[in-house]
């Protein structure tokens, strides 16, 4: 009597395919997605060229798969910092110190892949990707600050909406000066002071207050 076998299909894989797309994280890092070539990938993923085709697709396939498993795990982790049980102040720096550590991690390409590479790809789906990422943040954000509200650490007028852009744009310059290698210990400080300034109330300047210039305008000499 003859057995029937079943013989699998393909071979096996002989790669980790997290870590491939890990290693592609660096690649399109290091070198940016318009200077990455197949024959790169394939380098740095330790891939074969067969391999990488028939489970990461072509190269933008690839870019798109690296962006979204990389704005995954970093949202994670920023939204854990964002949702600490601190007070408002101390999770809004919390939340800042981590993305001064995430971008000067030792060990790693310095700054963000979706700060630093992924705008300047010219490509509708990556834009839209970075435009649904970033208001997904500030949609984070807002809430946190309509928690700190019904806590009492704010007042009830606080401008939610435009202070949670401005903790973006804040993010983003943040990222930038460390891309540009500003030192890590310059930006963690900057990042708690910048905490102070979006808690400000609304109308609060450094400056002198209106009533405070008005103060200090010469009389009018008697005539």
């Amino acid at each position: 009597m003859i057995q029937k076998t079943t013989r699998p299909r393909g071979r096996p894989r002989s790669f980790d395919e997290l870590e491939a797309l890990e290693k592609a994280t660096q690649v399109f890092w290091s070198k940016g997605y318009d200077g990455v070539t197949i024959d790169d990938l394939v380098a740095g993923m330790g891939v074969g060229r067969p391999s990488l085709y028939a489970v990461f697709g072509d190269k933008r396939t690839l870019f798109l798969r690296v962006l979204k498993a990389y704005a995954e795990k970093k949202g994670a982790l920023a939204a854990k910092a964002i949702f600490s049980p601190q007070p408002l102040r101390d999770s809004l720096a919390s939340f800042l110190r981590h993305i001064v550590e995430s971008t000067t991690e030792e060990g790693s390409a310095v700054g963000c892949l979706l700060v630093c590479v992924a705008p300047l790809v010219d490509d509708a789906e990556v834009r839209q990707f970075l435009q649904d990422g970033a208001a997904a943040t500030v949609a984070l954000l807002e809430r946190r600050f309509r928690d700190g509200i019904s806590a009492g650490e704010i007042p009830s007028d606080f401008p939610v909406a435009a202070r949670a852009s401005q903790v973006i744009d804040l993010v983003n310059g943040l990222t930038m000066r460390a891309k540009m290698g500003m030192a890590r210990k310059t930006l963690l400080r900057d990042a708690e002071e910048a905490a102070d300034l979006v808690l400000l109330p609304r109308g609060t300047s450094h400056g002198p207050s209106g009533s405070a210039r008005k103060a200090r305008r010469p009389r009018a000499r008697p005539g």
